[in-house]
């Protein structure tokens, strides 16, 4: 079940609460019985090439492209 952010305009405590995403924009009241909440935006982890994950210079690229031309590496 997915974990949303929310903070309390009142008391300024921010919390956590899992639920169903069908129930994401309900109202959630704070643990300290404030109703006066916002839902806050979570940042998502995206997993990419870092330098230190980068191949050597001079390596060939890993396999993949496909579909079409230039996309297939055939264009010179």
């Amino acid at each position: 079940m997915p974990r949303y952010e929310y903070r309390c305009r009142e008391c300024d405590t921010q919390f956590e609460l899992a639920r169903p995403m069908a129930e994401s924009g309900a109202p959630a009241a704070c643990p300290q019985g404030h109703g006066d909440t916002v839902k806050l935006l979570s940042t998502v982890a995206v997993a990419g090439t870092s330098a230190a994950s980068a191949p050597a210079a001079g390596a060939a690229p890993a396999g993949g492209g496909g579909g079409g031309c230039c996309g297939g590496g055939c264009c010179g």
